[in-house]
């Protein structure tokens, strides 16, 4: 049993490693011990003191042993067959992204339906600290958001702010209100490297320069700087677009952005920045023409679309357990790509007649699935930027190729190590071949097999494991689950609705 619990702990320890980007020697460094230490100990195979525990925690600023409220982990009963009907939640990315976007308004704003998670609690926890008032209204999670007269930057939650990577997008908002500030290095879930060169980029010509340094963005603004001719944006990422587009939005011309995403959550900051009065052209290519405003001090009101990566996980669910459920209140435009590959591997489904979103943009249908024998595509299956196949959604691939028969190839090009989480599927009895750090080769079908797995730190991945423990004869464990509530609301219990056995635990 004591074996038992160190092995848990050397998990823990090591995946919080991870998360932080740290190697085994440099954990060593800030412990002023050796790295064959921290082996042993991330192995279950050295005997530690409540002390030491501390002073790793305290390393690595995650806390390992919790007294009285430990991480959430997840008891999974299968195999499940689900049935009824559920309603997609809507966006997180874009939730996310019109809260950074609120700075920019003097007035108030409400957000409609904004999905309550943990992501989002974070973001509300860094802006409360500057002295932005929040408010839920109801059940409905609608959300009321007031800034202050004057933002106090100096007193901002510097914890909540690195546990969101969404704090990267306060520079575009920010460089407008301030000559010079700092922010936190953003966090989030564990990815690769992700720089923030393209952001640079694209802000540079609004005088905006960061030099990172001791553990914080650190930014200056250059008011004799405005932009001169169109920004070519060196990433189509969507993040990077947000950010220019919020820039734009307060400089008082015309502002091109060339190599913009178009992606699900970039034109809701459209829409919702024509509701604040700026001019926004072009929303849904990859050519946005801003026209700013000097100042925005509206009272407005609006409702993010919902969200279609949650749309693909509830798809796969369904599918990997071979079941039949109603899915409402999908975003089709952007699950196109996603459904004609499923189409290719021989998924069936119906759809009804297009209906609009409320933020009266958005085109959803409702999606009942049926049971069917998939077989591998003919071709790998890899991400594009929108309108292609979602880089987020590229991971619910490998679960479902698991269950289809034959060899199916995924290239997850965009993340350095995202495709490495999907090996974990072989603990359930997967045939997960890790070809190189961006490829991995899928051998199905499986008869998945309940086990004890502890959560990756990325996000779909960890949702593809709970997914094909659905799927898995007998019990399984899903350990550490935070990084799930990070980008889903109430998954667990969503899916029980729909007939899953999930039960959430802690640890005594």
């Amino acid at each position: 049993m004591t074996d038992g619990y160190k092995g848990r702990i050397g998990n823990l320890i090591r995946d919080a490693r991870k998360h932080r980007g740290l190697t085994q020697a440099q954990l060593a460094e800030r412990l002023a011990t050796s790295q064959s230490a921290i082996n042993r100990i991330e192995k279950g195979q050295q005997n530690l003191s409540l002390e030491m525990i501390a002073r790793i925690g305290s390393a690595l600023e995650s806390e390992i042993v919790a007294l009285g409220a430990g991480p959430t982990h997840l008891r999974v009963t299968g195999p499940t067959t689900l049935s009824g009907e559920i309603d997609v939640k809507t966006s997180k990315n874009a939730g996310v992204a019109l809260l950074c976007a609120t700075l920019l308004n003097k007035g108030r704003t409400t957000l409609r339906k904004v999905a309550r998670i943990e992501e989002v609690n974070r973001l509300l926890e860094v802006l409360n600290s500057l002295g932005v008032q929040t408010r839920w209204l109801n059940a409905d999670n609608d959300l009321e958001i007031v800034p202050p007269k004057e933002l106090r930057l100096s007193n901002i939650d510097e914890v909540a702010a690195r546990r969101t990577r969404s704090v990267i997008m306060f520079l575009g908002p920010l460089l407008h209100r301030e000559d010079n500030f700092e922010l936190p290095y953003a966090g989030g879930c564990q990815l690769g490297t992700r720089t923030v060169e393209p952001h640079m980029a694209a802000l540079r010509p609004f005088g905006l320069e960061v030099k990172a340094t001791d553990g914080s963005y650190h930014a200056f603004v250059n008011r004799a700087i405005e932009p001169d001719r169109p920004i070519v944006l060196t990433e189509r990422g969507d993040t990077v677009t947000e950010n220019a587009l919020m820039a734009a939005a307060l400089h008082p011309g015309t502002t091109v952005i060339r190599n913009a995403s178009s992606n699900y959550m970039v034109q809701d900051l459209c829409f919702y920045l024509q509701k604040l009065g700026v001019e926004v052209e072009g929303v849904g290519t990859t050519t946005l023409t801003v026209t700013g405003r000097t100042e925005i001090d509206v009272d407005v009101d609006y409702a993010p679309s919902e969200d279609p990566i949650e749309a693909m996980s509830l798809l796969a669910a369904a599918i990997v357990t071979s079941s039949e459920i109603t899915i409402r209140r999908v975003p089709i435009e952007f699950l196109e790509i996603e459904l004609a590959t499923l189409e290719e591997m021989g998924f069936n489904y119906t759809r009804s007649a297009e209906y609009a979103a409320l933020n009266g943009k958005t085109r959803l249908v409702d999606l009942t699935t049926h049971r069917s024998l998939l077989h591998a595509p003919l071709d790998k299956i890899h991400p594009m930027p929108f309108p292609g196949l979602n880089i987020d959604n590229l991971p619910f691939f490998a679960v479902i190729a698991a269950v289809a028969q034959g060899q199916t190839l995924l290239h997850d090009w965009v993340y350095e190590n995202r495709a490495i989480y999907l090996t974990e599927l072989n603990k359930l009895g997967g045939q997960v071949k890790l070809l190189d750090p961006h490829r991995v080769m899928i051998e199905g079908p499986t008869h998945f097999s309940g086990t004890e797995i502890v959560c990756p730190p990325a996000l779909r991945p960890a949702v593809v494991i709970l997914l094909a423990m659905l799927a898995s004869k007998g019990t399984s464990v899903l350990r550490s689950t935070y990084v799930i509530a990070r980008g889903y609301e109430d998954l667990a219990e969503r899916l029980n609705q729909l007939g899953a056995n999930i039960e959430p635990f802690r640890d005594i």
